[in-house]
């Protein structure tokens, strides 16, 4: 792999042996699995069942997962992003089957699910190697594969947040939070918020305020090198960080949580025409 963020790298290898992951309601994939399991068994791929995924669809667990070539998701976006986290820095890709929603990471639809993974198998597979953001709060670290966001540890409570980006303050914003995106998370709860969506080839981050009460804060694309910090300055409301969803911890007044550009790298799989561009057409341009 190169290290470049957002750079294509074709396999051009068949794929032996596959993992994988599906959505955590089995209803939600119909006949996926079947369907995949009959596939692989046609390529003379071996698929790998891990025993929570055995468990869930009620078959026999079998191989290692660690031992994969590929991960194959059946399911949405949140699906993709469990397994992309699961599988960071292992080196093995990621490639989805949408089962979902919007399917923004999914390289093929349900219809698309033997003849797409086929010429995957066959070794048309190409890999994007995409960013994570780093975030440091009170001593602790974490990585994030969609977006780190810093919002009112209460209800309906606004927050008063100063921040700075790269050493250099930007002042005091009174809102909802914030949210620091990767550009594969830019097209989720950053693009509902008004928010730059970052196209795949981008090493940048992007910043953008939840319901600021102000005319003058506005997004801000930053690139790699810059550490985005933010304070709480609020007297009497804590703030909550989260990380791809998940809350992983809190800053009181004064307290401070700093975001970067991560050293990990998603690895994306897809095929040559499942490009952003069209994936952004099909998604959001209805």
């Amino acid at each position: 792999m190169t290290p470049n963020a957002g750079s294509t790298v074709p396999s051009g290898e068949p794929i032996t042996r596959v993992v994988v992951v599906t959505h955590g309601r089995p209803g939600q994939v119909g006949d996926g699995l079947d369907r995949l399991v009959a596939l692989a068994a046609r390529s003379g791929v071996e698929l790998v069942i891990g025993v929570e995924e055995a468990e869930r669809h009620g078959v026999s667990a079998s191989g290692d997962p660690a031992a994969a070539e590929l991960v194959v998701v059946l399911g949405g976006d949140g699906t993709m992003l469990r397994a992309l986290r699961a599988y960071l820095g292992t080196g093995v890709p990621v490639l989805g089957v949408n089962f979902g929603r919007v399917g923004f990471l999914s390289a093929l639809g349900p219809d698309e699910l033997e003849g797409g993974l086929a010429r995957v198998l066959a070794g048309e597979l190409e890999v994007v190697e995409l960013p994570t953001l780093e975030v440091g709060n009170g001593g602790m670290a974490h990585v994030a594969v969609n977006d780190v966001v810093v919002t009112s540890g209460e209800i309906g409570r606004m927050i008063e947040l100063e921040w700075a980006v790269g050493g250099e303050d930007l002042g005091r914003v009174p809102c909802d939070g914030l949210i620091c995106s990767t550009p594969s998370g830019s097209t989720a709860y950053n693009l509902s918020n008004g928010g730059p969506v970052l196209m795949w080839g981008l090493d940048a981050l992007a910043t953008t305020f939840v319901a600021p009460h102000s005319l003058h804060a506005r997004p801000l694309v930053v690139p790699r090198g810059k550490d985005v910090v933010v304070w709480n300055r609020t007297a009497d409301v804590p703030v909550v960080v989260l990380v791809d969803g998940h809350r992983v911890g809190e800053a009181g007044r004064d307290g401070s949580v700093t975001v970067r550009l991560g050293e990990a790298r998603t690895l994306l799989g897809t095929l040559p025409e499942a490009t952003f561009v069209s994936r952004y057409r099909e998604s959001f341009s209805t």
